[in-house]
């Protein structure tokens, strides 16, 4: 596998390849740990943390769907300071880039968050899950209004150590994701996760009633990628500086590379994990093959190269050298080379008029 070709960056945050775990996916990374060393991931991107411990909501909370599935966990966790107690430094201990997701109901529970976080070794980066109900505003989520998704992402900048960056992770359903974007950049974010679940449900035909016990949840899997992709790609049009991590549907190296041609400099994997807990390995593998097979010579040449008009090569995307014509095989002249070569023929001069 080329490392050189696969290293990406987050804005200041270099990582070895861009294949993450998606926030709720990796539990605390001893899960995983039992089928691949966390070191071979990018980064390993925590459950969304909370002040409180939170047993999330009864079961059932999960239901299959087609093409995907749905999910209301309810943010189930330790709280920060289980987290900072037992799952923190385990993660260190396996020498992975370790970004931590954050969630809370009100601005100030995501300021006390970052707060906490800001002393501690370990944290690569700061997710903000800025799809949570504010308890302050009826239980609306923060990511459906540009002024509340961004009074999050300043409380955590406001907080958070010097250095660490900050990444927003925005939700789909909202009128317009770019104005979302738009505005946690404005308050600071230095990246952004496109994108979270889109919420859904779905009826036991059985029991004759939701599948879910919190009726309504979150669908993941292969079938939001065409939106996730919809929404990378047009963020990336409107902020291409701003590092995206693509969400949504992952499960090969062909879908990695679709993100990443979206405009996506990272991508992470989630709902495959639940069937196939090797997947981040493929998938890296996958991935390199795929930019190996395209003559691609580092991944980030190719970050947003579908944004690009038709015939655009970037430098390390090399072409096929052309193929040199052939001449047609004709007779050598048995004179050429010889010090007679510049002599006309002799013989009868053709017949003509006259002859």
């Amino acid at each position: 596998m080329n490392t050189a070709r696969l290293g990406t960056r987050l804005g200041a945050l270099e990582l070895p390849n861009p294949v993450l775990t998606a926030a709720g996916c990796g539990g605390t990374g001893r899960e995983l740990a039992q089928f691949f060393d966390l070191d071979r991931l990018g980064a390993f991107v925590t459950t969304s943390v909370m002040t409180q411990p939170r047993a999330g909501r009864p079961t059932p909370r999960m239901a299959e769907t087609p093409s995907g599935l749905l999910t209301a966990m309810g943010l189930p966790g330790p709280g920060i300071e289980g987290f900072l107690e037992r799952d923190l430094p385990w993660l260190a201990e396996q020498d992975v880039h370790t970004i931590v997701s954050v969630a809370g109901n009100s601005v100030e529970e995501f300021g006390e968050l970052a707060r906490r976080l800001r002393g501690v070794p370990g944290i690569a980066a700061i997710e903000v899950n800025v799809a949570c109900p504010n308890v302050e505003d009826r239980g609306r989520m923060f990511a459906w209004h540009p002024g509340a998704a961004a009074s999050v992402v300043r409380a955590v900048k406001a907080h958070a150590r010097p250095g660490v960056p900050v990444l927003a992770k925005l939700a789909p359903d909202v009128t317009d994701i770019v104005t979302i974007a738009l505005a946690c950049v404005d308050a600071g974010a230095e990246g952004l996760t496109l994108i979270n679940t889109l919420e859904g449900m779905a009826i036991d035909t059985g029991t004759l009633r939701p599948a879910l016990t919190g009726v309504s949840g979150g669908l993941s899997g292969p079938a939001l990628r065409p939106l996730a992709l919809r929404c990378v790609y047009q963020v990336h049009a409107a902020l291409p500086g701003v590092p995206i991590i693509g969400v949504g549907g992952v499960s090969s190296g062909l879908d990695a590379l679709e993100f990443v041609l979206a405009g996506a400099s990272a991508v992470a994997v989630g709902t495959t994990l639940f069937h196939d807990p090797m997947a981040v390995p493929r998938i890296l593998r996958e991935l390199d093959e795929a930019l190996a097979v395209r003559s691609i010579g580092r991944i980030g040449d190719v970050v947003g190269l579908a944004h690009k008009p038709a015939g655009f090569v970037p430098p390390q995307v090399l072409p096929e050298p052309p193929v040199p014509a052939t001449e047609p095989d004709r007779d050598p002249d048995p004179r050429a080379g010889s010090e007679y070569a510049s002599e006309p023929l002799s013989g009868p001069a053709p017949a003509g008029p006259g002859n």
